[in-house]
């Protein structure tokens, strides 16, 4: 079985009802990880961390995905919302 790896990332908003990043050269890589369960523990300590916050907001990407957005039935979705 091949391993999904999955990105966990993040930063400040420039608003809290739209995904679009303050600045996308302050994006806080936290790491990618060899499954979605690890990876959901990193995102939710970061989420824990940045909870005061509101405009800081962190993601889970799963990279085989990004790979294959060009295809029909892809599940990735536009980050400028």
């Amino acid at each position: 079985m091949m391993a999904e790896l999955h990105l966990v990332f993040g930063g400040e908003l420039v608003s809290p009802e739209k995904n679009v990043f303050k600045d996308v050269s302050a994006l806080h890589i936290v790491g990618i990880f060899p499954d979605y369960e690890s990876a959901y523990l990193a995102w939710k300590a970061e989420a824990q961390r940045t909870v005061d916050n509101a405009h800081a907001r962190y993601f889970i990407a799963n990279l085989q995905r990004l790979r294959e957005e060009g295809k029909k039935g892809s599940a990735t979705e536009a980050m400028t919302s």
